[in-house]
């Protein structure tokens, strides 16, 4: 399961009305390789399913991820932070062994 805070729906909903995003489209997570502490999470709306896609809803929100991230993602909290130092949306992730001091990488 990956789950929705309070703060990411709210966010997910302006962007939405803001970019004109139609009821179909979902958002979609992602893990890639990268950063220093080796991976990172990536983000998008999507209206183009996957035929190997995940999907799950919570807080009335439905987030679909591949197969491979499921691993990676499974009980994460997508959140949201504004504000002077809010990082913007970000995961809180009980898998993460370790993370970079941006926040942006992690690794397990």
């Amino acid at each position: 399961m990956i789950y929705v805070a309070d703060s990411a729906k709210k966010q997910i909903a302006e962007i939405r009305n803001k970019e004109g995003y139609g009821d179909d489209y979902f958002v979609r997570v992602w893990v890639t390789s990268g950063g220093c502490s080796g991976l990172t999470y990536q983000m998008e709306f999507s209206n183009e399913p996957k035929p190997d896609d995940q999907e799950f809803e919570d807080n009335e929100i439905r987030v679909v991820t591949d197969l491979r991230s499921v691993l990676y993602l499974f009980n994460t909290t997508l959140e949201f932070s504004g504000g002077l130092d809010g990082k913007g949306f970000h995961f809180n992730n009980p898998n993460a062994s370790r993370t970079c001091a941006c926040g942006e990488s992690f690794s397990v």
